[in-house]
């Protein structure tokens, strides 16, 4: 099992009020925590892209904190989780040329992530007022299927289409590492997965939060990467779930944490702005806060899942996961205060890593290595 780690840029009205510099110090802040999350040991860094999600997360310009994480790493993978390359935001074309680019300054440690946005409060706004969300899809599969062929053709043949078009021309830079960055996709519900397996990319679980729903999830991947017909030159076989870590040497430590006031914000914030996610019973709508968890509810969660307790207790929990055909976590560290963040960022490197990653090598190195033979071949 390999390790990621995401931050957010979570940045609530209560923070800018006592501070007016707190934007700032936050964005500086998860950046310092994305480089120490190397250092431990984590394989890949995601840096998710949302438009005008307040509090929930302040990251819209991920692609300079690529670049910025480019240069301040070595050995991570970089992953934008997500790129929005629908057309109403930037031309395919746009989107083509920083991938190259991205690639060319990682030496090949970029990975492409891809989706449509958090929810409708974030995808419609591009749209004219009125447009049915499911133009969305249509848009986003306008340019999916086109953006690998600008890396593959040259020249590119070109395109005429619905919402977009370009005529044939040599799209550079051409890619540093053949044949191109695997790709992926946010997925939220059972078909996502499907169709994301179908369509050769790996998964980032975002509603990936229990074993029941990992096994559904895995089980749904599973029967659309068996048939898959990549978009791109190759696929990439690999699930990832997306939990949020309560992890301390101290097990009371680790419940303290589940109980306090920032999991509960992070939680309703979540569900502030993600529409399209099974929305769970009883909670509460913004503003109103979910009321904290107690202790009991907190051991539920633990049996159900997530991330909670002592090193061994997670480890426990991990090899779980992994059983059910989980290839990867997401251990989402950027939600919470630099004191949990980096106790977090310790134990899954002096514990957690070392006992159940203990491959060198990517997963996802093999199946881009592979494509890359074949063609020379």
């Amino acid at each position: 099992m390999e390790f990621m780690t995401a931050f957010f840029n979570l940045v609530t009205k209560d923070m800018r009020d006592a501070d007016p510099e707190a934007e700032h110090k936050i964005i500086m802040r998860d950046l310092d925590l994305m480089i120490a999350a190397e250092k431990a040991g984590f394989k890949y860094i995601i840096v998710p892209e949302h438009h005008f999600l307040d509090e929930y997360s302040h990251i819209a310009g991920n692609i300079p904190a690529l670049g910025y994480l480019a240069h301040a790493t070595e050995r991570v993978h970089l992953l934008s989780g997500i790129m929005n390359p629908l057309p109403q935001l930037m031309h395919p074309v746009r989107t083509a040329e920083t991938v190259a680019m991205l690639d060319h300054i990682t030496e090949g440690r970029f990975e492409f992530g891809t989706g449509r946005g958090a929810g409708t409060y974030e995808a419609m706004a591009f749209f004219p007022e009125g447009t049915d969300p499911s133009e969305t899809k249509i848009a986003w599969a306008d340019v999916i299927s086109e953006l690998p062929k600008m890396w593959l053709q040259d020249p590119y043949e070109g395109y005429d289409g619905k919402y977009w078009r370009l005529p044939s021309r040599r799209i550079l830079p051409r890619m540093y590492r053949a044949p191109h960055p695997p790709m992926w996709y946010a997925a939220g519900n059972l078909p996502s997965y499907e169709q994301s397996g179908r369509m050769g990319f790996g998964v980032l679980g975002n509603a990936l939060q229990t074993f029941d729903m990992a096994e559904q999830a895995c089980a749904a991947y599973r029967k659309g990467i068996e048939r898959a017909e990549p978009v791109g030159a190759f696929a990439t076989d690999y699930v990832v779930a997306n939990l949020m870590p309560f992890v301390s040497e101290d097990e009371s430590r680790a419940l303290d944490w589940v109980t306090g006031d920032e999991f509960s914000l992070h939680f309703s914030l979540t569900y502030r702005y993600h529409d399209t996610l099974p929305r769970p019973e009883g909670l509460p709508y913004w503003p109103e806060i979910k009321p904290n968890y107690t202790r009991a509810e907190a051991l539920a969660l633990q049996k159900a899942g997530q991330l909670i307790g002592t090193p061994d207790q997670v480890i426990e929990t991990l090899r779980r996961y992994e059983a059910l055909g989980v290839h990867g976590v997401i251990v989402g560290i950027g939600g919470f205060g630099r004191d949990h963040a980096l106790e977090t960022i310790e134990v899954f490197g002096k514990h957690i890593i070392p006992a159940l990653d203990t491959e060198p090598a990517f997963r996802t190195d093999r199946f881009r290595d592979a494509a890359a033979r074949a063609v020379v071949g």
